[in-house]
């Protein structure tokens, strides 16, 4: 039976594998504090990547860069109850600014530094920002004002999983203000349209982009909306989210401007985020038994290059082969970038280094030995298809020159073909066609490994009958997941209330 790099697999412990790649990989690690995490170099590396490119998108869509602290007073929040009653439980507060030694008890708070007031350790930055917005903004000719902001933030969770929740985490969010509610909208639609696109581009993650229902919205907004990625346990994953406030902080913290007409109006606000969550659901939309599978156009290199080293006289050879051969592939472009190449000179056996960045998830590792090097070949494994039909490594021997020259290619291909696979299991996985609630429950009960989402027809219900209709989907771990922007139109009534549907709304566990 093939023998595969972690001991943990999908099938049998998908939390459990989750885990372990997280660690073999080399992506993150406990550091101390529950709920925070230590991001390691590859792990950070793909961050860096996803931030990169995200960025460019963001600037190109017209938006700067800024920066605001990371305490936030509390009086901030209090301007604004819907929203700090959202995150009231998250949020932690430093009411102290010094320590002292005590003999007994070693360094203790020094009960005369109470700091005069609370501040919060920053969960979002709607209300420092809202505040700004209300110095920036005086005329219609100031607006519309396009920020957005890279940082870490803050929440303090109960439940903590590595990249999905975690008590801090990196992300960048974005708020704008507009002189009208259309000019808000639009950039409100334009945002998760950024997503989406940046999610199935860039990360191979296709993704579900709509509405969430009225429970779901962010705290004090007038509508939000999400990508909702499958992981491959068939849960939900909400990648990314953009929200129209409308004027609700607007009102709050007194962002107002004269318009053409001289008149005082209230600026049309949005806010956006994506954070190092996304890197979790690369984890669990592309890695295998053997560890990550990174897509191209987020890993930190490439194309790996192990110069297979004996203490022998011919290493010489090799090691002169392998770095003349990172030069030619470093002269390369991919997907309009110069290629990322790593020549591994670490003394590790050359096969602990091959299941090293198998595990870590490098999209093309070369394996270069005396023969190759007489010969002028490579050896090369793809890392989107590792194995034979029988099991065995699938390594590819190629002449160099013949390898240089499709190693572009190689790369758009992986990317292409990992984005396919997770398309196809996306699509498999929504079934359609349910009539009754009854159904539904019958549904989830009958496939309880990995059912993937529902999509149903509903009534858009609002208020009590919302709540009730979240408490029957409670107890059976299921939630609302958004309403897909190309669904269908509606022929039949609410598979919940029995009244006319209006809309298709998908059903499903999450994280």
């Amino acid at each position: 039976m093939k023998k595969n790099a972690l001991s943990v697999t999908r099938e049998n412990d998908f939390a459990g594998w989750y885990q372990q790649l997280i660690s073999e990989a080399d992506l993150a690690e406990e550091s101390g504090v529950r709920g925070c995490m230590v991001m390691r170099p590859w792990g950070y590396g793909i961050w860096e990547r996803v931030q990169f490119l995200m960025d460019q998108r963001i600037k190109q869509a017209g938006h700067e860069n800024c920066y605001f602290p990371l305490f936030i007073p509390l009086s901030y929040f209090a301007k604004e109850a819907e929203h700090v009653d959202g995150f009231a439980k998250e949020m932690a507060v430093v009411t102290h600014h010094r320590l002292m030694k005590d003999e007994e008890d070693g360094l203790v708070v020094d009960p005369d530094a109470k700091l005069e007031e609370p501040l919060v350790v920053r969960p979002t930055s709607e209300t420092v920002i809202g505040t700004a917005f209300a110095r920036w903004v005086q005329s219609w000719r100031d607006l519309p004002v396009m920020i957005n902001q890279w940082a870490n933030v803050v929440r303090w969770e109960m439940r903590t999983r590595m990249f999905l929740r975690t008590s801090e985490f990196l992300w960048q969010e974005g708020h704008t203000a507009h002189a009208d509610r259309e000019e808000a909208m639009e950039e409100t639609l334009n945002i998760l349209e950024l997503y989406r696109s940046f999610s199935e581009e860039v990360l191979a993650m296709p993704v579900i982009a709509g509405e969430k229902p009225e429970n779901e919205r962010f705290p004090g907004a007038d509508a939000t909306y999400s990508i909702e990625a499958m992981m491959q346990d068939g849960k939900a994953l909400q990648a990314g989210t953009s929200h129209f406030l409308g004027q609700t902080f607007s009102k709050a913290q007194n962002i107002r401007f004269q318009d053409k007409e001289g008149q005082f109006q209230f600026a049309y606000t949005t806010s956006w985020g994506t954070s190092t969550r996304l890197i979790g659901g690369v984890i669990m939309t592309h890695g295998d038994d053997d560890g990550l599978r990174v897509p191209p156009l987020i890993a930190p290199y490439q194309i790996v290059v192990i110069p297979m080293l004996r203490d022998k006289p011919e290493d010489e050879a090799v090691l002169d082969y392998c770095q003349e051969l990172t030069k030619e592939l470093t002269q390369l472009k991919a997907f309009d970038e110069t290629v990322r190449v790593k020549l591994d000179k670490t003394g590790a056996k050359a096969s602990n280094k091959r299941w090293g960045w198998v595990k870590k998830g490098a999209p093309l590792i070369l394996e270069i030995g005396p023969r190759d090097v007489s010969e002028g070949n490579v050896s090369m494994i793809r890392r989107d298809a590792l194995y034979k039909e029988n099991g065995k490594l699938d390594s590819h021997i190629l002449a160099k020159g013949d390898f240089v020259g499709q190693a572009a290619g190689l790369l758009e291909d992986i990317q292409s073909r990992l984005h396919g696979e997770a398309s196809e299991r996306l699509n498999s996985n929504i079934t359609r066609g349910f009539s009754e609630f009854s159904e539904l429950e019958a549904f989830y009960k009958e496939n309880k490994k990995y059912p993937g989402w529902l999509e149903v027809q509903w009534c858009r219900a609002t208020g009590e009958e919302l709540d009730q209709i979240e408490e029957r989907l409670k107890k059976l771990k299921l939630t609302f997941r958004n309403v897909p922007q190309d669904a269908a139109p509606v022929d039949g009534n609410c598979i919940f209330t029995g009244k006319p549907a209006v809309e298709r709304i998908l059903v499903g566990k999450a994280y």
